[in-house]
């Protein structure tokens, strides 16, 4: 059965390639990173070296955010109160929504990983978690209870960055059974369906 695509909707090239292996990239980093964390060796230096490659990944994405192409940049799809509230008006159309890039709920989901991940690397430069083997490489520079804090954060953190990614996930099924729009796919490709009255 052929798909009906509406009027005025086109197929464009949305995501770039550096936004593309961004996202693919730190998708393995991060559950990479939780794996080691939870179950890896007692000396986490694969946990770590992972770790400085989310804090490359992080960098990547906040210098291509501002100088990216227009789709990438953080000001394309900041979800402003109108745009947000106009978005979450017609989420329960069992449709696609053929928005060109983020959505503004895809945007909040996008600050909000890209935030606590910045915390939770952050705070994994300082912890220490009193074994004396798997210090932070900037803990001498905190005090105790700097360390102390930093280490608790990263454990509040990693449980954070689960739920982000539980959320994720179910807004992609929700979108791919409810609204019958894949998302998936535009992020392998590059290529969705859009409509640019959204803009």
């Amino acid at each position: 059965m052929t798909e009906q695509i509406p009027k005025g909707v086109t197929r464009e090239k949305i995501w770039d390639i550096g936004l593309r292996l961004f996202h693919w990239a730190l998708v393995i980093c991060v559950g990479l990173s939780w794996y080691l964390g939870e179950f890896g060796p007692d000396v986490m230096t694969l946990h770590f070296y992972v770790g400085y490659a989310v804090i490359a990944l992080l960098v990547f994405r906040l210098v291509w955010g501002l100088v990216g192409p227009a789709p990438a940049r953080f000001a394309h799809f900041f979800p402003w109160p109108r745009k947000l509230f106009s978005y979450l008006g017609g989420i329960k159309k069992r449709e696609p929504s053929y928005y060109p890039g983020h959505n503004p709920v895809g945007a909040l989901s996008v600050f909000a990983i890209l935030g606590v991940l910045a915390v939770q690397v952050g705070s994994g430069l300082f912890a220490d978690p009193d074994d004396y083997i798997n210090v932070g490489p900037l803990a001498h520079l905190v005090s105790s209870e700097g360390t102390r804090l930093a280490s608790q954060l990263h454990e509040i953190f990693s449980k954070l960055i689960l739920l982000l990614v539980a959320v994720h996930l179910a807004a992609i099924v929700f979108y791919k059974i409810y609204k019958h729009e894949d998302l998936v796919r535009p992020m392998i490709t590059g290529w969705k369906w859009v409509r640019r009255d959204h803009d």
